[in-house]
């Protein structure tokens, strides 16, 4: 099988996680790859925000457990998020924003990486602070959160792929 294909179709949503940090070299690629994910027109709507920080990625995840209405960590212990965000004006923003995800955890998994999309970055980017955040980030304009992606090395087991659905695949 080709190796695209089998990272495709071999890559899950890991929760839980070690604290060890991401290579450089390794996040660097999958910034990459987010980047080079198809865009409507070719506009590249898309912002990725490579959070590393303790900090930083701590308060991201009070925030989205606050929207979650829990105190527990969304992120599930992941060191590094991806927060994707696409600009508003752009029409296809939301699509465009959902290929880049696929593309950083594909990406991932090619490296041996382990990740999972974590939504309500739309409502962590609408609230106040949210907006503030994007200021201290340099990040100007209508943006909307599209999701955040967290990256790391799995602590469990590597889940199982639940069994496709009949029906889903149709050929004339």
């Amino acid at each position: 099988m080709n190796e695209t294909i089998k990272n495709l179709i071999d890559r899950r949503s890991v929760r839980a996680y070690t604290e060890k940090a991401i290579p450089e070299e390794a996040m660097e690629l999958i910034l990459r790859a987010g980047t080079y994910a198809p865009s409507g027109l070719g506009r590249q709507p898309v912002v990725f925000v490579a959070v590393e920080k303790k900090e930083v990625r701590d308060r991201l995840s009070r925030m989205n457990a606050a929207i979650m209405g829990t105190d527990s960590d969304p992120f599930y212990g992941a060191p590094a998020v991806i927060v994707v965000l696409a600009d508003r004006s752009v029409p296809t923003c939301l699509y465009d924003g959902t290929l880049a995800m696929g593309n950083l955890m594909t990406a991932a998994h090619s490296l041996g990486i382990d990740s999972c999309w974590i939504h309500r970055a739309k409502e962590e980017f609408d609230s106040p602070e949210g907006k503030a955040l994007l200021e201290e980030w340099g990040i100007h304009g209508d943006y909307e959160g599209i999701g955040n992606c967290i990256l790391g090395y799995r602590s469990c087991e590597y889940p199982e792929a639940k069994p496709r659905k009949e029906g889903t695949v149709i050929r004339i």
